[in-house]
C-alpha cells in the first residue's frame, strides 16, 4: 500500500474527472426528454464542464504549490462529489448546467495536482512506471465513458452517470489522506488570481459567442458583443502577464516555435477528435432510433482505437520525432473526420467505421506524446507551466470544439429546416418534428449538417497537423521521444500541471 498507494489514490481521482468529460456524451438525448433542455441547454452541459476545467488549471497549479498539492487535491475530490450529487438531483437544465461548472472547477484542482503529487512520492524508474501507469488509466477513462453511460441510461437511468461519482469520490478521499504526502512548491509563489480570472472570462466569452452565433447568427448583436468582450479579456490577460511577478503563463515562451505548435496542436486536438461526438450520440439515438448503450458501443472504434495505438506507439515509436507522432496524428484524425462526412438520409453507423478508425489511430498517436513535447519544447523551469498549458488548451479546445460543431450544425440544417425546427432536430426533439416534416426530410437535414462539422473539423485538424510538423522542428523537443524528455522533466520540475 505505502509503494502504489499513492498512485491508486491520484489514478482514481483522474479516472473519475476524466470519465464525466465523455460519459454525459451518450446521455443527452435523455436529458432533452427529462429535462425538457434545448440544444443550448445540451452544449452548455457539456462545456461548462469542460470550460471551468481549463480556465482554472493553472491558478490551481498556483494555489496548490503554495497551499499543499494534497490538500488542493483532497477539497477537489469534495466539490466534486458535491457537484456530482447536484447533478443527479437537477430539476432542470439550469441547475445542471451551474451543478457541471461547479463540478469541473473540482475537477481542476485534481486535474492540477495529480502530476505534482507522483511527482513528489515517485523517483527515478518507478516515476516512470507511476507515469505510465496514470497515461493508461487517462486512456481507459475515455475509452470507457461512451459505454458505461449508454449502460448507465438505459439501466438505473441518466442521473445515474453522476451518482456513480459519490462511492468513487469517498474511496479516493480517504485513500489520499491515507497514503498520499503532502508537497509544496518553492517558497515565495503567488497566485495570479488577476491572470486566472481575465482567461476564465475569454474562455468563457468566446465559448458564448460562438453558442449564440448558433442561435441568432454571427452577425448578431449578442454575438459580437461576446466576441468583443472576449477580446477585451484577452488584452486584459496578456497585460497581466507581462507584469506580474509570477505569471500563469510566461508569455516569452511564445517566441519558441516548437511550443507554439505544440500548444496549436493541443487546442486543434480535443476539439477536432471529440467536438461532434455530442451531436453524432444524438442523431444515432433519436434519429437512428438506437438505444443508448448500441450508441455508445458505436463509438468503440475510436476508442479502442486509440487505445491500441497509443500502447503500442509507446513501445515501437520510442525516439520517434514529436512533430512526426503529434503532426502525423492530426493529420489523421483530420482526414478520419473527412471520412465521416458521407452521411445521408439512408446513411447508418456503418458508414462512420472507417472514419472513426482514422481518428482513433491519430488520437493514439497524439495523446501520449503532446504532453512531453510541450515539456520538453521549454527549459526544465518552466517544465510546470508547460504541462498545465497544454492541458488547459486541450480543455479549451474541446470546449470550442462542441460550440463550433454545434453551429455549423445548425446553420447547415437552416438550410432546409425553418430555425427553431433545425434547433430542436440537433437537441434530440426529433420525435416532436415528425408529424409536420417527412422521416426523410429530417434524416437528410441532420445528416447534412453531421456532414458540414465534420468538414469543418477535417480543415482545422489538417491545418493544425501542418503546423506541427512545420513548427515543431529539429530540436530539444525530440530529443529522445517526448515520453521519456517528459519523464525527465517532470523529475526536475516534480510538476506538470502547476502554475
Amino acid at each position: 500500500m505505502r509503494t502504489w498507494g499513492p498512485l491508486t489514490a491520484v489514478c482514481l481521482g483522474t479516472f473519475m474527472l476524466l470519465l464525466d468529460v465523455t460519459i454525459v456524451v451518450v446521455a443527452l438525448p435523455d436529458m432533452a426528454r427529462s429535462l425538457h433542455a434545448s440544444l443550448s441547454d445540451l452544449q452548455w452541459v457539456v462545456d461548462g464542464y469542460a470550460l471551468a476545467l481549463a480556465a482554472l488549471l493553472l491558478g490551481f497549479g498556483a494555489a496548490a504549490d503554495i497551499l499543499g498539492r494534497r490538500r488542493v487535491h483532497v477539497a477537489g475530490l469534495v466539490l466534486f462529489a458535491v457537484a456530482s450529487l447536484l447533478c443527479g438531483l437537477a430539476g432542470g437544465p439550469g441547475a445542471l448546467v451551474a451543478a457541471r461548472a461547479v463540478q469541473g472547477v473540482g475537477a481542476a484542482a485534481m486535474l492540477a495536482t495529480t502530476l505534482p503529487l507522483l511527482g513528489s512520492v515517485y523517483q527515478g524508474r518507478r516515476r516512470s512506471v507511476a507515469l505510465g501507469v496514470w497515461g493508461a488509466v487517462s486512456g481507459a477513462a475515455a475509452a470507457v465513458g461512451p459505454v458505461l453511460g449508454g449502460v448507465l441510461t438505459e439501466g438505473p437511468g441518466w442521473r445515474w452517470i453522476f451518482f456513480v461519482n459519490l462511492p468513487v469520490s469517498v474511496a479516493a478521499v480517504w485513500l489520499t489522506l491515507r497514503v498520499v504526502p503532502e508537497s509544496k512548491g518553492p517558497r515565495g509563489m503567488r497566485i495570479d488570481w488577476a491572470g486566472t480570472v481575465a482567461f476564465a472570462g475569454f474562455a468563457g466569452g468566446v465559448t458564448y459567442a460562438v453558442v449564440r452565433a448558433g442561435e441568432d447568427g454571427w452577425g448578431a448583436t449578442p454575438t459580437l458583443v461576446s466576441f468583443a468582450l472576449a477580446a477585451l479579456a484577452l488584452v486584459c490577460f496578456v497585460l497581466v502577464e507581462r507584469r506580474v511577478a509570477h505569471p500563469l503563463l510566461d508569455l516569452g515562451l511564445l517566441r519558441k516555435p516548437a511550443f507554439v505548435g505544440v500548444m496549436a496542436g493541443g487546442l486543434a486536438f480535443n476539439g477536432v477528435a471529440f467536438g461532434g461526438m455530442p451531436y453524432l450520440s444524438i442523431w444515432l439515438q433519436t434519429v437512428l432510433g438506437m438505444s443508448p448503450v448500441r450508441g455508445g458501443l458505436t463509438l468503440l472504434p475510436l476508442t479502442g482505437a486509440a487505445v491500441v495505438v497509443s500502447v503500442l506507439a509507446g513501445k515501437l515509436l520510442h525516439g520517434v520525432p514529436a512533430r512526426l507522432t503529434i503532426g502525423g496524428g492530426l493529420l489523421l484524425i483530420g482526414t478520419g473526420c473527412f471520412c465521416q462526412a458521407v452521411l445521408g438520409a439512408g446513411s447508418d453507423w456503418t458508414a462512420l467505421v472507417p472514419g472513426l478508425v482514422l481518428v482513433g489511430v491519430g488520437t493514439g498517436l497524439v495523446a501520449p506524446g503532446i504532453a512531453g513535447a510541450a515539456l520538453a519544447a521549454v527549459p526544465a523551469e518552466r517544465a510546470g507551466m508547460a504541462g498545465g498549458a497544454v492541458n488547459t488548451v486541450r480543455q479549451l479546445g474541446y470546449a470550442l470544439g462542441v460550440a463550433v460543431s454545434g453551429t455549423v450544425l445548425t446553420s447547415r440544417m437552416r438550410d432546409t429546416l425553418p430555425h427553431d425546427a433545425a434547433h430542436t432536430l440537433a437537441g434530440g426533439g426529433a420525435g416532436a418534428l415528425r408529424g409536420a416534416f417527412s422521416e426523410h426530410a429530417l434524416r437528410a437535414a441532420f445528416a447534412s449538417g453531421l456532414d458540414s462539422a465534420f468538414v469543418t473539423a477535417g480543415f482545422v485538424g489538417t491545418a493544425a497537423g501542418a503546423l506541427v510538423l512545420v513548427l515543431v522542428g529539429a530540436g530539444r523537443a525530440e530529443r529522445g521521444g517526448v515520453t521519456e524528455s517528459g519523464a525527465r522533466t517532470l523529475s526536475e520540475e516534480e510538476t506538470a500541471s502547476s502554475g
